[in-house]
């Protein structure tokens, strides 16, 4: 898993599939398939490596955002999603902010995903086709298949404290 300017991609090596036919042409692409989370999931993600523990003060939006490079306003509305998902808590007024509603360690990138994409984010078609089944199957049905579920429990083994530490240790790369 890779962080490319706020998008979290996922790469597969794909050996079976030639990857040059599906991507771009002129892509030097030709051994893997890359398949990205939302930009917004990746902010979120960020935001959310932001937050300390649940019991400790909450922080406000405006200093999430300059941390995590992203605008208040649209900050606002991912924080509103990971609020109704239960992943933060949020509180108004002179003594609000945001918190997590629980330990990183116990908030999975899966849940964070969901929480932005949507429960079915992962069911859909890899090249968006409409009528992709089992019965009329595009060239890569089988492989997205037979990956989504190895995707959802990497992410589901995968929590916001262990992309934290990542970041902060990336932080402290660049700064040294």
């Amino acid at each position: 898993m890779h962080n490319i300017q706020g998008i979290v991609c996922l790469w597969f090596l794909t050996p079976e599939v030639d990857a040059t036919n599906i991507i771009a042409p002129s892509s030097r692409f030709t051994d893997f398939i890359m398949l990205s989370l939302s930009t917004t999931t990746g902010y979120a993600i960020r935001a959310l490596s932001c937050l300390g523990p649940p019991d400790g003060p909450p922080m406000l939006v405006k200093d999430i955002a300059a941390q995590s490079d992203v605008s208040n306003f649209y900050l606002a509305k991912i924080i509103s999603r990971l609020s109704e998902a239960g992943l933060v808590k949020s509180k108004r007024g002179y003594t609000g902010g945001v918190q997590l509603a629980r330990p990183a360690e116990q908030i999975s990138l899966l849940e964070v995903s969901r929480a932005i994409e949507g429960e079915e984010w992962t069911e859909n078609c890899l090249l968006g086709m409409a009528q992709c089944s089992d019965e009329r199957a595009c060239p890569l049905h089988r492989f997205w298949k037979n990956t989504r579920s190895e995707i959802r429990k990497n992410l589901a083994e995968t929590s916001l404290k262990d992309s934290a530490e990542f970041e902060a240790h990336q932080k402290k790369r660049s700064t040294s």
